[in-house]
């Protein structure tokens, strides 16, 4: 008998995040493939019974390739079992759920897919940065920092205005903030860096394009952070700005913009 597959997106990384959905999967899961940026720390209650099996990555270092986990997903449901492929964030922003849903679909395995709170939102969200918000920005881009972009990318991207969020971009922050500076964005336009969003340990550091590079080093940024560059970055708090203060900023964006 065939048993099936469920993308399970796991949120930001903080298990009182996962969805409902997410939870009925993980209890009634056979077998449970998991990433590193997942709520994984508990799985063993989360997921009781379960074979628990970390496929995770890390930067510049995959111990388990993309069509390995492929082909676990598949040998695992072809024989009976409710595999559960447990991602940071959403299965489908930048977690390559959709070649694992196409790998079940050629093999026959009925998959289904359980999205999650995307860390490009949520992450921003607690460090106090809202995405889009108004008289300053009404649209948000996410991109992935896995690879530098193309000059063509670049440009368009420059020239899109609103928010631009970057996952897994901190080795590539040279090359974006150079390449954003040369098709025209203004030296001036902030810059943050959350780290480990939702830890113990959340950090964000705040710049502008010019000077964010040299933040980030002196800081001594790592992954996992994501890149938000914008004016909503203005707002950000760091437990020192009051609500009165952080309301006059706004306020002052919307005059501007109004």
């Amino acid at each position: 008998m065939t048993g099936r597959v469920t993308l399970v997106g796991g949120g930001p990384g903080r298990e009182d995040l996962l969805t409902l959905a997410a939870v009925r999967a993980l209890a009634a899961a056979d077998v449970v493939l998991f990433d590193r940026l997942a709520p994984h720390e508990r799985l063993h209650e989360l997921a009781p019974g379960a074979d628990l099996v970390d496929v995770g990555k890390r930067p510049g270092h995959h111990a388990v390739a993309q069509h390995e986990i492929e082909a676990l997903l598949v040998g695992h449901a072809l024989a009976g079992r409710h595999v559960v492929r447990l991602k940071g964030g959403d299965p489908y922003v930048l977690g390559r759920g959709g070649e694992e849903v196409l790998a079940c679909h050629a093999a026959g395995v009925p998959v289904e897919v359980i999205p999650g709170v995307t860390s490009a939102v949520a992450v921003p969200g607690a460090a106090g940065i809202p995405l889009t918000h108004r008289g300053i920005s009404h649209l948000f881009t996410v991109v992935s920092g896995h690879a530098p972009l193309t000059e063509h990318e670049l440009e368009h991207l420059a020239g899109l205005g609103g928010t631009i969020v970057v996952l897994m971009g901190v080795n590539s922050l040279p090359s974006l903030t150079a390449g954003l500076a040369r098709f025209g964005m203004s030296a001036q336009m902030p810059v943050a860096i959350v780290e480990r969003g939702f830890s113990a340990g959340q950090r964000t550091t705040i710049g502008d394009l010019a000077g964010i590079v040299v933040a980030a080093g002196r800081a001594r940024v790592v992954s996992p952070a994501v890149v938000v560059i914008g004016e909503v970055v203005r707002l950000a708090h760091d437990g020192d700005a009051s609500a009165a203060e952080l309301m006059q900023r706004a306020a002052g964006f919307a005059a501007v913009g109004a």
